[in-house]
């Protein structure tokens, strides 16, 4: 299994149970900025424990893993799951969202994309998509977040909203990081 394989698979298992999700991480900013490889891919899904049952059942057990119980605490919890497809090695990281300003208005500001002739997905916008990014790299200073960021700068530019990004980033305290960025961006130029 190839992971727009498993996007496809998880995709329409969503759409079907009628859970809202948002593709995220970097398989979003792939899919707005510059390639790179990755091997999981990061969903936010707003799952209810009423859900859990059909969503977890919709996984074949002999070719996906996935805890129940560990779903059902992530649930509670507000947190993240995993399920795995060990004959690929590819993880699906289930983020469920929180129940704040920032999570409610990503989960609003969705976009449609469409993966191949006869399949989209709701992916992040690409504004939103860098405010995480942001917010990971407060927290790991990982440079691949840095990068994700500019290859979406690079590639979307002027159809940015950066007033929204600026907003956000103020209220999540990620601005200082935002203006080194676009410094960074604009240096490069």
């Amino acid at each position: 299994m190839e992971p727009s394989d498993l996007l496809r698979h998880v995709v329409e298992r969503l759409e079907r149970l009628g859970i809202p999700y948002l593709v995220t991480g970097s398989t979003a900013t792939i899919a707005f900025g510059e390639p790179r490889y990755t091997n999981d891919i990061d969903v936010v899904a707003d799952l209810r424990l009423a859900q859990l049952d059909a969503f977890c059942g919709s996984f074949s057990p002999e070719e996906f893993y996935l805890s129940q119980d560990a779903a059902r605490d992530a649930i509670r919890r507000r947190s993240q799951f995993n399920v795995i497809h060990p004959a690929s090695g590819l993880k699906v990281d289930f983020i469920i969202p929180k129940d704040t300003a920032f999570d409610k208005s990503r989960m609003r500001r969705g976009v449609r994309l469409r993966l191949g002739p006869d399949y989209e997905a709701t992916f992040a916008s690409p504004e939103d998509v860098i405010l995480k990014k942001l917010e990971y790299y407060r927290s790991g200073e990982s440079d691949k977040h840095l990068r994700d960021i500019t290859g979406v700068l690079k590639v979307r530019g002027d159809r940015l909203d950066r007033a929204y990004i600026a907003a956000w980033a103020a209220r999540l305290g990620v601005n200082d990081i935002w203006q080194a960025v676009l410094e960074r961006v604009e240096t490069a130029k």
